[in-house]
């Protein structure tokens, strides 16, 4: 989106304007949906965080900045969203690990991206990306998916940008890795 364009839906958003929602919605809404569910691996936790995304740009639209950089904001939001949910999830698991020790593990199998990825680079691509940390993966998504700016991205981590460079190059570094070894394995099934 044009920065001046951004800037007048900034300020009608700011004065009520149920349009300048709607066109912000049109304009990030794929992009949030795709990096939340990728982020969770769970459409439908990306589908709920993506909710409550929108509901807070809504609630806290007169707050917003006049130079309000629209999409950093709203992947900052979603980022925190998700942050959250996985300190309330791993709290829930705590309290049923208490509970029943004996609770049966899940299976591991396919998540819904590896089932869904359609070509075999993107399949690898995919599957190494969920092996990395949330740290790295999201910091990869928002710069190679995205589209952010390194500028951007370490605006939207709350990071300097000199400490966002070099995570960003160990985590190229790591995703590298996790795909030789994706590459590798399916290899090794196939031969």
């Amino acid at each position: 989106m044009e920065r001046e364009i951004e800037l007048r839906l900034v300020a009608r958003l700011k004065a009520g304007d149920a349009a300048a929602f709607e066109a912000i919605y049109e304009a990030y809404r794929p992009r949030l949906f795709s990096f939340l569910v990728r982020l969770s691996r769970r459409r439908d936790v990306a589908e709920d965080l993506l909710e409550e995304t929108w509901l807070r740009l809504v609630a806290r639209a007169g707050e917003l900045r006049d130079d309000t950089c629209v999409a950093a904001w709203l992947f900052t939001v979603a980022r925190h969203l998700f942050l959250s949910w996985c300190r309330h999830r791993a709290l829930d698991d705590w309290r049923l690990s208490d509970l029943t020790p004996s609770w049966p593990a899940p299976a591991a199998g396919e998540t819904p991206f590896e089932a869904a990825a359609r070509g075999q680079t993107e399949r690898r691509l995919e599957i190494a990306l969920a092996q990395l940390s949330t740290h790295d993966r999201e910091l990869l998504l928002l710069v190679s998916v995205e589209g952010f700016t390194p500028g951007e991205a370490a605006a939207a981590l709350d990071l300097a940008p000199e400490a966002l460079r070099k995570r960003l190059q160990r985590a190229r570094e790591r995703l590298a890795e996790a795909m030789e070894v994706t590459s590798r394995t399916r290899q090794a099934k196939a031969g």
